[in-house]
């Protein structure tokens, strides 16, 4: 992997990655020259016991522009500066311009509830220039750079003592609220263990102590030998539907093997996480031959110095679709009693993707 950082005519900070040696001559690109000035701040929610963050600052941010005013997209116009420099790379990763939270945020407002500043970090993570691409048609190498470079960012961000974890993750489509068209994610850094992964670390943390093993490695095990909802395995990396789903074809990605973090993968558990994403993002869209919108989420160790034996880094996808002419949205009893009804067994929709044949070795294009 090859790394060329670079800061953008608005201080904020832009770092390329790439499968081979990038040129010292690019010169980094931003929509405006004018210093991003964000100092979001947190609110403790009493009832809930969990922080809320504050960024007024965002009401201005882009919502699904014209492709002429993408500020992701390639131009060659001095006239519209983009966020993606002129250059060979394949990746870039750069300081979002409209954080809900920033390592310098500071003074928050007083407040009948504690307060503090939302120090933390927000990237955006462009997979490829490629603005009609997806992660199911990029190049398995590609992908296993992709890896890498969460990896990377997950080091360099956790390396501040303010941030506990880092979270990577995408949307994709306008169903589930992308504001771009183009090809990308996004890292949120956090100054502690969000909510969810927090219970689900706890409970990893508890079997661990009582069976010496990790919950999702056991997990894993017991999924291989019922083998009724795997999408893809080989020896280093699996993709199934849970036995557990909340969501109608959600699937989790996870090396078989446990590890803590992206950077503790070897380079043969990066191979096979890439086959196992590249299959499942290709079925995904094969389901209906159309994009499938989905948010894919990346769990791994807090970044907090501690071993956390229990952690086995995964992805999570939540895809929305109940049926092929139905949303799937949260309701009453999902989004207030927090309790999942799925209407569909996950034996049923691993059918489905398990029918699907794909070519990972083929450059796809929907």
């Amino acid at each position: 992997m090859y790394s060329h950082k670079l800061l953008k005519p608005d201080g904020r900070q832009l770092t390329l990655y790439s499968r081979y040696p990038i040129t010292s001559e690019i010169q980094a690109t931003s929509p405006s020259n004018e210093p991003v000035q964000a100092n979001p701040h947190l609110r403790w929610h009493p009832l809930r016991g969990e922080w809320v963050a504050y960024a007024s600052h965002r009401q201005g941010r882009t919502f699904m522009p014209p492709p002429e005013y993408n500020p992701l997209a390639p131009t060659s116009n001095p006239e519209f500066p983009t966020e993606l420099p002129q250059g060979k790379y394949d990746v870039a990763v750069f300081d979002n311009r409209f954080p809900s939270m920033t390592v310098t945020a500071h003074d928050p407002p007083a407040s009948i509830v504690e307060t503090l500043p939302s120090n933390g970090a927000c990237e955006v993570v462009v997979f490829t220039q490629d603005p009609n691409a997806s992660l199911g048609s990029l190049e398995l190498d590609h992908l296993e750079l992709l890896l890498q470079v969460w990896g990377d960012r997950t080091r360099v961000l956790g390396a501040n003592p303010q941030i506990q974890y880092v979270l990577p993750f995408e949307n994709k489509g306008v169903e589930v609220g992308v504001t771009l068209h183009h090809p990308h994610g996004q890292i949120y850094a956090y100054p502690f263990v969000p909510p969810v992964p927090a219970r689900m670390l706890e409970q990893q943390r508890r079997f661990y102590q009582q069976q010496g093993r990790g919950l999702l490695e056991d997990l894993i095990q017991k999924e291989i030998a019922d083998n009724k909802r795997i999408i893809y395995q080989d020896e280093e990396a699996i993709a199934f539907v849970p036995v557990c789903a909340r969501y109608p074809y959600e699937v989790w990605i996870a090396p078989i093997e446990p590890v803590g973090t992206f950077y503790d993968l070897s380079a043969k558990q990066r191979q096979g996480l890439a086959r196992a994403l590249k299959t499942v993002t290709l079925k995904y869209d094969g389901l209906w031959n159309r994009p499938f919108p989905y948010l894919m989420a990346w769990f791994s160790a807090p970044t907090d110095g501690e071993a956390h034996r229990e952690a086995h880094l995964h992805a999570e996808f939540y895809p929305p679709y109940r049926t092929s002419e139905r949303l799937k949205y949260l309701a009453g009893t999902e989004l207030a009693a927090g309790m999942f009804a799925n209407d569909a067994l996950p034996e049923e929709k691993a059918k489905e993707l398990q029918a699907l044949v794909v070519n990972i070795e083929t450059p796809v294009r929907l």
